[in-house]
């Protein structure tokens, strides 16, 4: 029987508003598996699994592996950009979320699913890779950098349009990713976006010349994950 995972759109939401209802979904399926491993089989609760899609005001992200030299402005930098940074406890460097940006966070017990973290971040990879191939975008992986990009072997074309970083503790996930849309690209001028100094980013209006409607990208993103991950969406 297929996997079913909850799909909820919370819409413009403060990243620490998110953050905290991420945590909250998250500290409950980790307590539910706890409870259950002192119990008999029979009597053992199901852990839900959710796909949370959002949007954030201008917001900073640094990861646990990040330096904040990436970080190019000061406080009343941020303020003037009406932006605001935190350190947050995924993986990966620094990023950048705003309006315009579809952003998914995928909380899911893998021990429904497969417990493998490598092939967990290939299938979200894979997911924004078939999403944009409906749009003519042809985009693909860089070896060695998590997240997909667009001419990736070429390095004075390659650019980023969709930026990844997850937490795993006892095999359930949160965080994810962001799928550049219609973003402000200018904003990423104040970061060194994931610590890759040599690379730009991208957008999928900037690649198409035109805006994009973002609840269709977040169908089709819906799709190919229950696709990939063999489950139903609700």
């Amino acid at each position: 029987m297929k996997q079913q995972v909850k799909s909820i759109d919370l819409g413009l939401i403060d990243y620490k508003e998110a953050w905290d209802y991420q945590e909250k979904i998250f500290d409950g399926i980790v307590q539910t598996k706890v409870n259950n491993r002192t119990l008999p089989i029979l009597e053992q609760v199901p852990t839900n699994n959710y796909l949370i899609f959002c949007e954030h005001p201008h917001v900073y992200t640094l990861g646990k592996s990040g330096h904040e030299s990436n970080l190019l402005v000061n406080e009343q930098q941020l303020k003037e950009k009406n932006a605001t940074y935190y350190k947050i406890n995924r993986g990966g460097d620094i990023t950048y979320h705003g309006p315009g940006q579809v952003v998914g966070y995928p909380i899911l017990d893998l021990d429904n699913f497969f417990t493998d973290i490598h092939k967990y971040l290939r299938y979200l990879e894979e997911m924004v890779i078939l999403t944009l191939a409906e749009y003519g975008i042809e985009a693909g992986r860089s070896t060695g950098e998590t997240g997909v990009w667009i001419d990736a072997e070429n390095p004075q074309k390659a650019r980023k349009i969709c930026a990844m970083g997850v937490r795993a503790s006892r095999w359930v996930t949160m965080h994810g990713f962001a799928l550049n849309v219609n973003a402000d690209l200018n904003y990423f001028g104040n970061i060194i976006p994931c610590g890759i100094v040599d690379k730009a980013v991208t957008s999928m209006d900037k690649e198409l010349g035109q805006k994009v409607d973002e609840q269709e990208v977040k169908k089709k993103l819906e799709k190919h994950f229950a696709d990939l991950f063999n489950c139903i969406i609700i």
